[in-house]
């Protein structure tokens, strides 16, 4: 009788001893400023300070402005994206660096840069504020644009690495087939990239939500049109320091159930 071939048990290799010390390192350095946030936080009154006037308003802000940045980052962030993920796009390389300069600009930097191009002296907002008399900063739409500026290359570098995943001889057969560049997009592109779109969204929202340097810069600090939940967050630690450990702390709570709840719906993708 033949012996039933058995399945190798690949061999584990043992980290050496001297990475886990800088892993370790590394893992506290993330972890204990979380904790100590944790400990810190007034739990019996996080509730009341929840519901209080500015701290409502501006999470209220900050949920609304964070959603419609990613919902203009989807717009125009995955055209983008499909123009990046083109074999032999003339100057592929130096549009993914514009896109990606975001990611690695000083927020506050972002935010001069963008009064530069849009404020009333800019070199878009100039014109436009002599022909109309409206300037963008220091409004809730500046808030938006400039959590765009910062979040969109999140979705952009996340769909972009979707697309180039994809096998294209699904795309191919669509066209064979007979549908249209736009039809193929919304029936075989677009659900085969949804987990990357997802989760570049998700975390182009997380980034939006926590966005600082460029909203204070270009948007203002003004309680009920400029002052995201960040933003209270800076000015309750100029004279309170529990009430911003606690606004820290409903931020990361908000963020932390986010990233989960989407964790499992790409998880499931």
């Amino acid at each position: 009788m033949a012996e039933r071939p058995t399945t190798a048990t690949p061999p584990v290799h043992r980290l050496p001893a001297g990475l886990v010390v800088p892993a370790v390192v590394g893992v506290l350095l993330m972890v204990v400023p979380l904790l100590g946030l944790v400990v810190r936080t007034p739990w019996s009154g996080l509730i009341d300070l929840l519901i209080t006037p500015g701290t409502a308003e501006a999470l209220g802000l900050s949920l609304i402005t964070a959603t419609s940045a990613t919902a203009v980052s989807v717009v125009l962030g995955v055209p983008l994206a499909l123009l990046l993920a083109r074999p032999g796009l003339p100057g592929a390389g130096l549009l993914r660096a514009v896109v990606t300069v975001p990611l690695v600009l000083p927020p506050v930097v972002g935010g001069v840069a963008l009064f530069a191009a849009l404020g009333r002296t800019g070199l878009l907002g100039g014109p436009v504020h002599e022909l109309t008399g409206w300037a963008l900063p220091f409004t809730s739409a500046a808030v938006v644009v400039a959590q765009v500026f910062v979040a969109m290359p999140f979705l952009v570098l996340g769909v972009e690495g979707a697309l180039r995943a994809l096998d294209p001889r699904h795309a191919e057969v669509a066209a064979l087939l007979g549908s249209s560049p736009w039809r193929t997009f919304w029936t075989v592109t677009l659900p085969l990239i949804r987990p990357g779109l997802v989760s570049g969204a998700v975390l182009t929202w997380a980034r939006a939500l926590g966005e600082f340097g460029a909203t204070i810069t270009f948007a203002g600090n003004f309680p009920g049109t400029t002052r995201t939940l960040p933003l209270q967050v800076y000015t309750s630690l100029q004279t309170d320091v529990a009430t911003a450990i606690g606004l820290s702390m409903i931020m990361l709570a908000t963020s932390v159930i986010v990233l989960v709840a989407a964790r499992g719906r790409w998880g499931r993708a």
